[in-house]
């Protein structure tokens, strides 16, 4: 079976660096935050072109806690998209604050800015930006519109590590940006962790008291926080797959090019890399009224394809019926209706490749 991510793939293309590092973290005796934590942060902050790091025990940590240091709290309104993963409305959740929903551009599938003057209310307090499949959303009209109501802005970079809007990463766009680095991420660990990015050096120092309990110094809580903290071990991997990140999304970006080609002239729906934008293909995502079948056939092929995402936040039995925003969302759901993500990660081979094109183009539906 041709896998749809491959981190297993990414740990042998790495090995010797990365067992090394996990080797340096173990002679160490810090298995919690730490030095290699810090020099991690400060790596990873310096790519994305921001100059703090705060390290985090998932992305949706990173989530929840860049709104919580930004003042995000019970009563307030975030705009966002359902069009996610579902950790970033549990992240607003997470603050006791209300996600607002609204819909997408059915070409990039990142928010529709067009959408949010009317969700706009007094009690808004920020809007999550979410950078989807690998590709920038329209960061200048919505960093515009926010910044017109007094609003933070909250870039959820979880499957966008690397691209650009505009020559400028994601994540340094806003009031800060959240990275996820989930073992199938373009950046991943071997395990989970997150982190949050920004140049606001006060958002950074609340971001660090709430990772670890609100401490100013040891055992003393200035502020109510959390227990959300980066263990060395996941910094190691990171920081020896990090130099190599720019060469991986260089070899996804071929792979896509290869797609396009080979399924130009079918009727499937291929990614649009929007202008201004550098598109780093987290996932390869098509889309096809007849997906289902599609996937179905393609699963016979042996060729794993995965829907990302079935069924929308605002559709999903826990949100449900709760969620504002929720009735006006039709791109929103004929993308769940439609999208298919084929096999895509650096060390996907040529042949393995042409075995997905070959059994997307036998497909007759």
């Amino acid at each position: 079976m041709i896998l749809c991510a491959n981190p297993r793939a990414q740990y042998l293309a790495h090995r010797a660096e990365i067992d090394a590092a996990i080797t340096r973290v173990l002679l160490s005796g810090r298995y919690i935050l730490g030095e290699e934590v810090t020099a991690f942060e400060s790596e990873f902050a310096a790519y994305v072109g921001a100059e703090c790091g705060v390290g985090v025990g998932s992305g949706t940590e990173a989530l929840h806690l860049a709104l919580r240091a930004c003042g995000v709290n019970a009563g307030d309104e975030v705009i966002t998209v359902s069009h996610t993963a579902v950790a970033t409305v549990s992240a607003i959740e997470l603050c006791g604050a209300t996600p607002v929903l609204v819909d997408i551009d059915p070409e990039s599938f990142t928010m529709d800015p067009e959408c949010l003057e009317p969700r706009l209310s007094a009690r808004t307090k920020a809007v999550v930006v979410v950078h989807l499949y690998g590709q920038a959303a329209e960061l200048e009209v919505i960093i515009g519109f926010a910044r017109r109501h007094n609003l933070r802005v909250v870039e959820d970079c979880a499957q966008a590590h690397g691209a650009r809007y505009r020559d400028r990463p994601v994540g340094s766009w806003g009031d800060v940006g959240c990275f996820s680095f989930y073992p199938t991420k373009n950046l991943g660990a071997l395990g989970d962790g997150g982190m949050l990015v920004t140049s606001d050096r006060e958002l950074a120092a609340r971001a660090r008291r709430l990772r670890e309990y609100g401490w100013g110094e040891r055992y003393v809580s200035e502020l109510p926080g959390w227990n959300s903290r980066l263990d060395a071990i996941q910094a190691a991997v990171l920081r020896a797959k990090l130099s190599h990140l720019e060469s991986d999304n260089a070899a996804r970006r071929d792979r896509a090019r290869t797609y396009e080609g080979g399924l130009r002239d079918l009727s499937l729906v291929a990614p649009r890399e929007a202008p201004g934008r550098a598109h780093v293909y987290h996932l390869y995502v098509v889309r096809s009224p007849q997906r289902d079948a599609l996937k179905a056939h393609l699963e016979g092929a042996g060729v794993a394809a995965l829907i990302h995402y079935p069924v929308p936040v605002h559709l999903q039995p826990a949100y449900r019926g709760r969620l504002p925003g929720a009735d006006d969302l039709d791109e929103t759901e004929r993308a769940a209706r439609e999208v298919l993500s084929l096999p895509m990660y650096p060390e996907l081979t040529e042949q393995e490749q042409g075995v997905v094109i070959t059994a997307v183009r036998a497909f007759r539906g």
